[in-house]
């Protein structure tokens, strides 16, 4: 059986990537193929804890530009990550994956509040932990919340999954063709360049905990399996580039 190279990860999963080809809501296909990914890195005794965003339900710049109060906008954000969380639990579990879902908004009736410690303990008995609810502030992003929630759990490196992006490049590869992907880069580079990987909040905490990332395509075979390995895979971000 190989060596993994990380034992405590933390999977940063966005609404988008979690929508798949849908203009809105939740791709069952999606939620499995995950489900099935997690599963072959856990049998190598790797701990796994995921933070979800909630862009495929509610985006709250958008309500916000629409006239809502930024505060109310982000918070219904946060209630939106609180449904994909319950909907990856329901499909983990399914495939005979222990899981627990912890919430930083107070929602005792669907998850556990968000405990740093119990979800620690969650993460030693070799359970997956899903973090909702981002860091319960308002004007914080689920970049951020995944950037801290890896920090405050231990976790050795950080799987930005994107959804039809295959790693960091130097333009939008979208919208210029010249666009080259970058294979290795340093967070302070990132922070220089202004490269579109996480908000300065989120990238700024990986900066200062030496905390490595790695962007990848949701689509890649087997893609979390080999991040955890070490293997080549989409962009690394880290301290010693």
């Amino acid at each position: 059986m190989p060596e993994a190279k990380y034992r405590r990860i933390m999977l940063k999963l966005s609404g988008e990537a979690l929508r798949g080809g849908h203009s809105y809501g939740i791709d069952t296909a999606i939620l499995n193929h995950i489900a099935t990914e997690i599963k072959k890195v856990m049998v190598l005794g790797v701990s796994v804890g995921i933070t979800v965003g909630g862009g495929n339900i509610w985006r709250g710049a958008q309500a916000e530009a629409a006239g809502m109060e930024r505060v109310t906008a982000d918070y219904a954000g946060m209630l939106a990550t609180v449904i994909n969380a319950l909907a990856l639990q329901d499909v983990l579990e399914r495939q005979g994956i222990d899981t627990r879902t912890q919430s930083a908004l107070d929602i005792k009736q669907v998850a556990e509040p968000y405990i740093r410690r119990r979800a620690v303990r969650h993460l030693e008995k070799g359970r997956v932990v899903i973090f909702a609810g981002g860091t319960g502030n308002p004007y914080m992003t689920a970049d951020t919340a995944a950037a801290l929630r890896a920090i405050e759990i231990g976790a050795n490196v950080l799987l930005m999954i994107k959804n039809g992006v295959d790693g960091i490049y130097t333009a939008d590869p979208r919208k210029d063709p010249r666009a080259k992907k970058i294979d290795r880069i340093s967070h302070l580079e990132v922070l220089n360049q202004r490269l579109a990987v996480m908000d300065t909040t989120a990238l700024t905490l990986c900066f200062d905990n030496r905390l490595p990332i790695i962007v990848f395509d949701l689509e890649t075979k087997d893609g979390i399996l080999k991040a955890v390995l070490g293997e080549p895979i989409g962009t690394l971000v880290s301290s010693e580039v």
